[in-house]
């Protein structure tokens, strides 16, 4: 207890301590930056927050260009989604005023919402 002081790092999990090297180093390409700053350690915390920022802009780009495509796929399947609905509907209730119409519509806008 009273001995050599242990390495607080030790106390991490195992997979921590490789996500906290893995940042350090990242961080390490801005060591000419942080070693001139008065407070070396807080300058190099900040240059460990630039890189977890960057990294984390690319997942949200990436993440942007994979929605796209996604929410097209969500729409045609919706699209096709109402028509079978519709047929279905229409077939069972043969519809013929204006009116039976109307009311095929509303039970597919009904249906729509399952």
């Amino acid at each position: 207890m009273f001995g050599k002081k242990q390495d607080w790092t030790e106390c991490l999990m195992k997979e921590d301590r490789e996500i906290l090297k893995e940042l350090v180093a990242k961080a390490a390409k801005h060591r000419c930056a942080y070693l001139s700053a008065d407070d070396v350690k807080v300058a190099q915390l900040w240059t460990a927050l630039i890189e977890m920022k960057k990294e984390f802009d690319k997942k949200i780009e990436l993440l942007d260009r994979v929605v796209e495509p996604f929410k097209k796929i969500v729409e045609f399947g919706e699209m096709e989604k109402r028509k079978a609905i519709k047929k279905l509907v229409s077939s069972m209730i043969s519809p013929k005023s204006e009116e039976e119409k109307k009311t095929v519509d509303d039970l597919v806008e009904a249906l729509m919402k399952f």
